[in-house]
């Protein structure tokens, strides 16, 4: 491993520190995405990070903007609405949840392998955040990711472990209310993993994770593990909407845990048409020669009945066979199960094959049910549970009468009543690096390029005023062209810790800089000061945390033996 690999957080997503490049702030207090050179995209959640330009991201692997379910925030948290929270996926599931006073989850956990830092205060704060908006809040400790992927022996994890916990505590977060566990503790979540690992193989960790014929094998069972943790939280009460806090270097633990909560649900629900089966694209397409021709045939007040609406396959067929595909830039992403998006032009041939193949067929939308990994007694409570209108095959069932949001609910509650995790995919929102004080990535082995929350508050106040800035060569060039405050560590620390919640300082200060009426000497001094005081008051809350942590059912004294194995 790289020896300047930072300290992480997460064991499946629980954000990961900053260790790049943030992109460039902006003047609403906020930052940007970085507009130069965009760097080849690869996320590894053990490693440093490459990411030149977030927007990567969201073409590549499937992340969607924040922005597009911002508004659906009630109050939303100061990360959210400075741009430092800049994707999601499918976190508009939690936002609804969380304005319909409805249960959700947070859950976020931490590799024990150094000193909690500013990186991961964001985390500690998104989960407490969350907390206090109504959602089950939980806090973890990734001890068996550190054993088996640093190498990290179980003295050095309790030492760590027990200054994570006093610092989430510190900031807020709500103990008795919430939940801390350990990995290594956590029997559920270990017999959770053994089920799920039953759904993976080698070949997908070689793809996601690179790993190979020398990879432990305790690190990728630390990978099930991870997918578990994400889970957790639809163990206890309910399946909720969860969301998990995380750098863009953890998603592979994201992608994972989404797919196989679906693997081990009993049924799979999609959208079909007719008795064949279409894939997602192929599904898209015929979604759309129906609408146009049901259009065609819609009565006087413009609704269309689908029980009544006359389109056969081979109408279909003959509609889609002018029908040019948009390309899948454009297409949309089907289903939310998977962030490639559907070749719509490459599985044209395949859908006028079944189209035509269907003759005279009628094509009426429907909701199916797929037995995926049902019981004999699951699929016929199934089938009873289906009103209205259904036709029952081999294997699925299709239902006329249902929605496909009611069709969900049926199927999770059948899988429940009969012994199965009726899991609703996770959901996740994704932070930016920060800029290390020094400039470029922030280093665990570079102690003047972050700020842990252990230091002296007096060598917190030199590594801010020693900080590399965004300011001109002298002091008449910035009065007279202002300060680069997009390219300035100094401004980071405003906009993601220093400003809390008070918009407007961020705002001034990024005003004052661009224009020249702020000098970095006057801007860093203000911003050690504030610094100084940040972590006064932390480790003050950090001994008053020392009572609560010893209250908690958490084993800080581990009784584990092993040298473990770095990957």
């Amino acid at each position: 491993m790289d020896e300047d690999t930072p300290d992480e957080t997460g064991p499946s997503a629980a954000g990961g520190p900053p260790d790049e490049t943030a992109g460039s702030p902006r003047a609403d207090g906020g930052t940007e995405r970085a507009d130069g050179p965009a760097e080849e995209v690869a996320l590894d959640p053990w490693g440093s990070a490459s990411v030149g330009d977030y927007a990567d991201l969201f073409e590549e692997f499937g992340i969607e903007a924040f922005d597009d379910v911002a508004d659906d925030v009630v109050d939303p948290h100061y990360l959210m609405r400075r741009g430092v929270i800049f994707g999601h996926r499918e976190y508009d599931a939690v936002a609804e949840a969380m304005a319909n006073d409805e249960p959700f989850a947070a859950l976020s956990g931490f590799m024990p392998t150094g000193d909690p830092h500013i990186g991961h205060k964001l985390v500690f704060d998104e989960i407490i955040w969350h907390q206090e908006q109504g959602g089950d809040a939980f806090g973890l400790i990734a001890d068996l990711e550190a054993h088996s992927a640093r190498g990290m022996s179980w003295n050095e994890i309790d030492e760590h472990a027990r200054n994570y916990l006093l610092s989430l505590l510190a900031l807020g977060f709500d103990a008795e209310a919430g939940e801390i566990y350990r990995q290594s503790d956590n029997r559920e979540v270990q017999d959770l993993g053994f089920e799920l690992g039953s759904k993976a193989n080698f070949s997908e960790f070689e793809a996601i994770y690179g790993f190979d014929g020398e990879t432990n094998i305790s690190h990728m069972q630390s990978v099930v593990t991870q997918t578990a943790d994400i889970l957790y939280p639809q163990l206890v009460d309910e399946p909720k909407p969860t969301v998990i806090p995380v750098g863009p270097d953890q998603d592979p633990h994201v992608r994972l845990t989404r797919d196989l909560a679906t693997r081990v649900r009993y049924f799979k629900v999609t959208e079909a048409f007719a008795s064949f089966e279409l894939d997602d694209a192929e599904r898209q397409l015929v979604r759309a020669a129906y609408d146009a021709l049901a259009a065609e045939g819609a009565r006087d007040d413009g609704e269309i009945d689908d029980a009544e609406t006359d389109v056969r396959c081979e109408d279909a067929a003959a509609w889609l066979a002018d029908y040019e595909p948009p390309a899948p830039a454009d297409a949309g992403e089907a289903d939310g199960d998977a962030p490639d998006t559907p070749d719509l032009a490459a599985a044209k041939p395949t859908a006028l094959d079944k189209l035509r193949a269907g003759g005279k067929e009628p094509l009426r939308p429907r909701v199916r049910f797929f037995d995926r990994n049902a019981t004999d007694e699951a699929f016929e409570a199934l089938i009873e549970a289906v009103d209205g209108e259904k036709r029952v095959f081999e294997g699925h069932v299709d239902a006329f009468d249902l929605t496909r949001g009611e069709a969900e609910s049926v199927a999770r509650e059948v899988e429940i009543d009969h012994g199965g995790f009726g899991f609703r995919q996770p959901s996740s929102i994704y932070h930016r690096f920060m800029t290390g004080l020094t400039g470029g990535k922030m280093s665990s082995s570079i102690p003047a390029s972050h700020i842990s929350l252990l230091d002296d508050p007096e060598d917190g106040y030199d590594k801010v005023k020693a900080a590399t800035t965004g300011g001109r060569d002298t002091a008449e060039k910035q009065r007279e062209l202002g300060g680069e405050a997009d390219e300035c560590p100094v401004y980071e620390l405003y906009a993601y810790l220093l400003a809390g919640d008070d918009d407007e300082l961020t705002k001034t200060v990024y005003a004052e800089c661009v224009n020249g009426e702020r000098l970095c000497g006057g801007c860093k001094e203000q911003a050690a000061e504030l610094m100084r005081e940040f972590l006064e008051d932390h480790q003050e809350k950090r001994e008053e945390a020392e009572e609560l942590l010893a209250e908690l059912d958490i084993d800080l004294d581990s009784d584990r033996r092993g040298t473990g194995g770095e990957h």
